[in-house]
């Protein structure tokens, strides 16, 4: 694989991130820029006015571009926001010739028929993800290609989104200037960059706390098994300081991320904080420990709300490994050891790694879904390459592997 240039998108809530990256022979990512900007024209991670969306999408590109000393036409775009919704699903096919061995028609053709589910016509099915095959009744296969059997069964995990939501995304993208190369789920792009081979076979939730949201996704086995949006993220704990503190928003922002502890008991009760206020005096101070006793309230509610949306999907029991935090709230003080108490199960805040260049930026919870993004451009591109070289690359496999997005654990 030659050196090739990719773009991730992220676009958020609170911040949107253009972060552009040269893939090596090896697939290794080296940074060449990166671009962060306030987010504008969003809530909850969906476009509310396309205008304001735009301005701030290009102001983060034409940052990353200015830094990485490139023009950008397309980047891999993250997607999020309540619209999500996904199920379980199974596809059935008879190998088109038994006597030879499986080959990437036939994945094709089941994964193909794994979306064959009822979705309403304003969605979209935005991931088909392989979960595991069954050959002839021999299940838990994990690649079947080169494998013999008569039937090849496919169980996968369907993931929708809102067509509204899809289009104005798309839309705010392009009118930025930019192709939009693929969408994908923001946490599976996490997943990639922070969850480790070994948490995925023994059982693991991840969740990205983001400002609109907190996004999950959680695997056994090594497969994906559920996904899952709560409307909770960091922007409503700073709406919590804000009604509590009576203090403007980039005050209350402010003491969030400078000062914020989820555990009081951790907290000097003679710790100060003076801070921006409404009202006459314009200042005023404040004990830390109070600020916390604020965050502990809310960010324990979030943890009840990840329990209960892991237990849709699994039982917590079976996850080994426990939750992978990440995401810009992730970075509160305290969030790991809270967790731990609330779901009884190992909790860690989860980094980007194992990036070259201009990447100390990116070593932050806040930057995961960008990683990731990259990291899925070099897996669909290899992908992409090993199909044009195969003997079955023809324009149905083709078509196939843009619906699919393939995800597999590495």
């Amino acid at each position: 694989m030659a050196k090739s240039v990719i773009t991730a998108l992220d676009v958020g809530t609170t911040k949107i991130s253009a972060v552009i990256a040269e893939i090596s022979e090896e697939l290794e990512l080296k940074i060449l820029g990166v671009g962060v900007g306030p987010s504008a024209g969003l809530v909850k991670g969906v476009i509310t006015n396309i205008p304001a969306a735009v301005e701030a999408i290009s102001s983060a590109i034409e940052r990353a571009e200015k830094t990485a000393g490139l023009t950008i036409e397309s980047a891999y775009v993250g997607i999020a926001g309540p619209h999500i919704s996904s199920l379980n699903s199974q596809g059935i096919v008879a190998v088109a010739d038994p006597q030879n061995p499986i080959s990437e028609y036939d994945v094709a053709r089941a994964v193909e028929s794994a979306r064959i589910v009822h979705v309403p016509n304003n969605r979209e099915i935005i991931h088909v993800v392989p979960r595991f095959y069954t050959l002839d009744g021999q299940d838990q296969v994990i690649d079947p290609i080169g494998m013999f059997a008569n039937r090849l069964d496919v169980d996968a995990h369907v993931i929708t989104a809102s067509s509204s939501s899809i289009n104005n995304l798309i839309q705010c993208i392009e009118g930025s200037g930019i192709q939009v190369e693929s969408l994908v789920l923001d946490q599976l792009a996490s997943t990639e960059a922070v969850i480790e081979h070994e948490e995925l076979l023994h059982g693991v939730a991840l969740c990205d706390i983001g400002g609109g949201t907190t996004d999950i996704s959680v695997y056994i086995d090594g497969n994906i098994c559920h996904t899952g949006v709560i409307e909770v993220g960091g922007a409503l704990m700073t709406r919590d300081l804000i009604a509590a503190l009576k203090a403007p928003h980039h005050s209350a922002e402010k003491i969030k991320r400078e000062y914020g502890h989820v555990i009081p008991s951790m907290v000097e009760s003679s710790e100060l904080i003076e801070l921006d206020s409404f009202g006459m005096e314009r200042k005023k101070a404040v004990e830390r420990k109070y600020v916390a006793e604020i965050l502990q309230q809310r960010c324990e509610e979030l943890f009840q709300m990840i329990n209960a949306e892991i237990q849709r999907g699994i039982s917590t029991q079976m996850l080994s490994a426990g939750l992978v935090l990440t995401g810009g709230a992730s970075k509160i003080s305290g969030m790991e050891r809270l967790g731990e108490t609330v779901l009884d199960m190992p909790v860690r805040i989860g980094l980007p790694k194992n990036l070259a260049g201009l990447s100390d930026i990116l070593h932050d919870p806040a930057y995961a879904t960008s990683v990731g993004l990259l990291r899925w451009a070099i897996r669909e591109q290899s992908l992409n390459i090993n199909k044009k070289s195969g003997e079955f690359s023809n324009n149905f496999i083709k078509k196939i592997a843009s619906i699919m997005k393939i995800w597999q654990p590495q």
